[in-house]
């Protein structure tokens, strides 16, 4: 793969979409296959989830086994909060377990992740201090998820100012960079619970902005997932596959047509 030899600082996006985040996973496998050296990631919501894993050296197939065993009731709790229907501290609970109490900074590969200040709208690209607590306030699904304050700020879900994070591995140093959408292809369908209300209205809130956000990506891989459900947790192995399978065709793709030019 001659032409990523060239590219010297590659940055790789994981955006927002829920359970589609196993997607990630899926193509993280594509680009370990094809030998791509990654010198950023950022990621927004469960992208930020990824990364967190990915960045701090968990592989592939200890990632996977947590995406599989996972469950609703693994990363969330209820809570009396009037600000939210469920608390999203046992996500942190988690992130310790499997890799510590550790600071962004210790990363393997150096890390971002995007949350949003839901008292001004700003958006806020975590690089330092506790690991835990920034994944829990970029996975912070507004409405679902009670806030999470870091510093003196009250942080949601990084999704509503930048579902794809391009502009963190800018900020960086990266001068390529790989984005992966997991919210393009996606068809709604009648939702079913309270989740999936919120859910849907959060996510068709994304898309316009999203797509705009996304032409600055160098690359952009969107697999399709509009026959997945967003938050069914037994799809976790098909959603790889898809993830891994729209990777490889588009990164082989632009490889062989840079070899032809």
């Amino acid at each position: 793969m001659l032409f990523w030899k060239k590219k010297k600082k590659i940055g790789l996006a994981l955006g927002g979409g829920a359970v589609f985040g196993a997607a990630h996973i899926g193509v993280l496998k594509a680009v370990e296959e094809l030998k791509i050296p990654v010198s950023f990631i950022a990621g927004t919501s469960i992208g930020a989830m990824v990364s967190a894993f990915y960045a701090f050296g968990v592989g592939l197939p200890e990632l996977e086994k947590i995406a599989k065993d996972l469950r609703w009731l693994d990363i969330s709790g209820l809570t009396l909060s009037e600000f939210g229907l469920l608390s999203n501290k046992k996500l942190g609970e988690l992130l310790g377990e499997k890799i510590g109490d550790v600071e962004l900074s210790q990363s393997k590969i150096p890390l971002a992740m995007v949350a949003t200040d839901i008292t001004t709208g700003e958006r806020v690209v975590l690089k330092d201090g506790k690991l835990a607590p920034a994944v829990m306030a970029s996975t912070c699904i507004p409405g679902i998820f009670k806030p999470v304050e870091i510093g003196d700020r009250l942080l949601v879900d990084g999704g509503i100012v930048e579902n794809v994070p391009l502009s963190p591995l800018h900020e960086l140093g990266a001068d390529y960079v790989i984005a992966v959408d997991l919210n393009a292809n996606h068809k709604y369908k009648k939702p079913e619970n309270i989740i999936e209300v919120l859910l849907n209205s959060f996510h068709f809130a994304l898309q316009t902005t999203a797509r705009l956000q996304t032409e600055d990506a160098d690359l952009l891989i969107q697999p399709d997932l509009s026959e997945f459900n967003r938050i069914d947790l037994n799809q976790v192995e098909e959603l790889i596959e898809a993830g891994y399978a729209e990777a490889m065709r588009v990164l082989k793709d632009i490889d062989k047509r840079l070899r032809e030019k």
